[in-house]
């Protein structure tokens, strides 16, 4: 049930003060940069137009404006080869508009919120639950009801309060 009469792209140009992202999958490969996946696996050079993507702009406009966009990535290591990627090439590039990563890693402990789908939160008030399939192709998202605000703020918390900061984590486990 949707609880918001904008779509997510337009949450990602009019949020005010923040928007958090929770991932938990290990493989996205399906769902943009797929030609930047290619190349990464095939051992090429980043594509040109990789580090000038919407997205890259998208962060660099809200950043630039004073509102905060950031993520927590739960993973296991070894790493797979799309969080390779995605983190070496995705979150670097991502990292130089102003966007902000953390990495719960899991690998020698229980995932804390286990039962966390991935998902947006705009102002702590808007929740986007988003959809994929299993090979990792985004397929679309659904606006939740305000009633479940406090699970998804709780998510939100728990992750943090047990992430590291990325170039932290990536200093040390980065390959």
């Amino acid at each position: 049930m949707t609880t918001s009469s904008k779509t997510i792209g337009e949450w990602f140009s009019d949020f005010e003060r923040e928007a958090f992202r929770l991932e938990t999958l290990d493989d996205y490969s399906q769902s943009g940069s797929v030609e930047a996946y290619q190349a990464f696996v095939a051992g090429k050079p980043q594509p040109a137009d990789f580090a000038t993507s919407d997205w890259v702009t998208t962060v660099g406009n809200a950043t630039r404006s004073g509102r905060r966009m950031y993520r927590v990535h739960i993973l296991n290591r070894p790493l797979t080869e799309y969080l390779r990627f995605e983190l070496s090439w995705g979150y670097r590039r991502n990292m130089t508009a102003g966007e902000e990563f953390f990495i719960l890693d899991t690998t020698d402990r229980e995932n804390p919120i286990p039962d966390a789908p991935d998902f947006w939160l705009f102002d702590e008030r808007v929740i986007s639950a988003m959809k994929y399939d299993d090979a990792g192709k985004y397929l679309g998202s659904d606006f939740l009801d305000e009633e479940r605000l406090a699970t998804f703020l709780a998510y939100r918390d728990t992750a943090m309060a047990q992430a590291v900061p990325f170039p932290e984590w990536w200093a040390q486990y980065g390959v």
